[in-house]
């Protein structure tokens, strides 16, 4: 663990996700895929649960075993998760050496506790630890907006925007 894993409050504790975590971070995508379904909006990452589908599955594994993931606590029990790492090969490079925000997904049963913008925190603070002036992330741009707004509001702003297929994303930018 490193100093700024543990330097958060509201009760949030950040650890280094391990394959132990495969589930809960699972579950997590799944509540949220279910939530957004209910709602009407599909277009970020469809609507059928992640459990049990062996992409996501084999996408999270390496996320826990590449190093970059981290998982928020609260009171022991995984309320978020984060994940660090090299730029998607679908967004423009930086100019420059940054960190990048590969995946960020919050337990809906934790929804109002700022568990997204503590992981968020936890990514600029690693960056700075790192030497590094420059975090970024990409995100679904489509249905009402709300996405982007998020991090925009977390201090990220537009860089430039996207599609993948007919998946139109956002690519943002937050300067440490």
């Amino acid at each position: 663990m490193t100093p700024a894993d543990k330097l958060y409050s509201g009760g949030v504790d950040i650890r280094e996700g391990t394959t132990d975590d495969i589930p809960a971070v699972l579950a997590m995508f799944d509540g949220a895929v279910a939530w957004l379904t209910a709602q009407g909006r599909t277009g970020q990452w469809g609507s059928r649960p992640f459990t049990g589908d062996p992409r996501r599955t084999q996408q999270i594994t390496g996320w826990a075993a590449g190093g970059g993931m981290r998982i928020a606590d609260i009171g022991g029990a995984p309320a978020g998760c984060v994940v660090v790492g090299p730029a998607h090969d679908y967004v423009t490079p930086a100019a420059e050496p940054e960190l990048y925000i590969q995946a960020l997904v919050t337990d809906r049963r934790y929804a109002g506790r700022q568990v997204g913008r503590t992981l968020l925190d936890w990514a600029a603070q690693h960056a700075r630890t790192g030497g590094l002036a420059l975090l970024r992330v990409d995100c679904y741009a489509g249905d009402d907006g709300r996405l982007v707004a998020f991090y925009e509001s977390c201090g990220f702003t537009r860089a430039e925007p996207f599609t993948v297929g007919e998946w139109p994303g956002m690519l943002l930018h937050r300067r440490l």
